[in-house]
């Protein structure tokens, strides 16, 4: 790679994720450019987004991963526009060629919930408990189109039945608490499409839910896509799930992105430690082998407040150096050995090298290791 080109890739946050020509043949529906977000707070300034660039096409799903804290739903929120008046946000939000930032107020609200939809985290709470799920979801459709009531719940009970909720006519009339967890996650997902959306944020859409409705969920998800055409942004941290359902992976770490690229190929060659850190803590076959002791990362997230030095994640990573503690590194393109060509992988790490000659990035974060590193500081 040229260092003219890495230029253009570190500063042209559209570069960094325009899919190269002739990659894919979908239509862009969302493109996030350079997004921060920041609160101000009387102990300081949260800065919870910092500069978070990506693409989304037609069909396509993007799972966004990272800790808690590292600015994932932050940054879907600020999609809808969803966060407070005091948070500071710049950057670009472009759905189908317009600026959302830029709309009033009331062309944001024509937009959400009828071309941008959202799974919520917690149905109980993201649902109204004195009003019945029917109600509910005929509002969404109301909300944009003046339809009388009737032909309203019947377009309800059309996303009910979409979604395999069993009886779904008289479904309508139950409250969210008559629901199983499963159904209520269900029943937002049916709110989400009842209006054939372009684009579909899932926040964290399985969280405490047992693994068999978790699989149901994301069936349901995944067949929603291809009913009405939507893109998904998932957002989870469950690396299981996105190697499972997403087409492309953006990695996180104190609101900045870290790594960005195919999920197979950043799972199988992850380029930033933090990615490998993330694999090797997760119990399933894309992390650790069976019968394998999880390798966790040490340490805890950095306080958005008051960010380290250099790059983020340089207290908590086994490859640290003095450069790591001084420049923050840039999300640059890799070089990979495998994979399609043309596919885009990104990563911000000073020695992304090392991990790519590394026969399992993973060893990085063996307990001798961590270990080592420590008793040389």
């Amino acid at each position: 790679m040229s260092m003219r080109e890495s230029s253009r890739t570190a500063h042209d946050p559209d570069a960094a994720t325009r899919l190269p020509p002739g990659a894919g043949e979908a239509a862009e529906v969302l493109r996030v450019e350079d997004l921060t977000v920041s609160f101000p707070t009387d102990d300081g300034l949260v800065q919870a987004v910092r500069g978070v660039s990506y693409t989304v096409r037609e069909r396509e799903v993007l799972g966004i991963v990272g800790e808690s804290g590292s600015g994932k739903s932050v940054s879907s929120l600020a999609v809808l526009g969803l966060i407070p008046r005091s948070a500071q946000v710049t950057g670009r939000i472009v759905y189908r060629g317009d600026d959302v930032l830029a709309m009033s107020a009331k062309a944001q609200r024509q937009l959400r919930g009828n071309r941008i939809a959202m799974v919520f985290q917690d149905p109980m709470t993201a649902m109204n408990p004195v009003h019945t799920v029917g109600d509910q979801i005929a509002e969404m459709v109301r909300s944009h189109e003046p339809l009388p009531r009737k032909v309203a719940l019947a377009r309800a009970k059309d996303a009910l039945d979409l979604v395999g909720i069993p009886q779904a006519e008289t479904r309508l009339r139950a409250y969210p608490h008559e629901f199983s967890g499963g159904m209520r996650q269900r029943a937002m997902i049916a709110m989400a499409i009842v209006n054939r959306p372009d684009v579909i944020l899932a926040d964290e859409p399985t969280t405490a839910l047992d693994v068999t409705v978790q699989a149901q969920v994301l069936d349901t998800l995944l067949e929603m896509k291809d009913a009405v055409g939507a893109a998904i942004v998932l957002i989870t941290h469950d690396l299981g799930v996105v190697a499972d359902v997403a087409d492309r992976v953006l990695v996180m770490y104190a609101g900045r992105p870290v790594e960005l690229g195919e999920s197979r190929g950043v799972f199988r060659d992850p380029r930033m430690p933090y990615t490998a850190g993330l694999l090797g803590s997760t119990p399933s076959g894309s992390g650790t082998a069976a019968g394998e002791r999880l390798r966790p990362i040490s340490g805890n997230p950095p306080s958005l407040i008051d960010l380290p030095s250099g790059c983020s994640f340089h207290p908590r990573c086994p490859l640290a150096d003095d450069v790591c503690c001084s420049e923050v590194p840039a999300l640059l393109r890799q070089e990979r050995a495998h994979g399609a060509p043309g596919q885009l992988h990104l990563a911000a790490c000073h020695h992304s090298d090392r991990l790519a000659e590394a026969s399992d990035p993973i060893d990085f974060f063996r307990p001798e290791t961590t270990t080592a590193r420590g008793a040389q500081r």
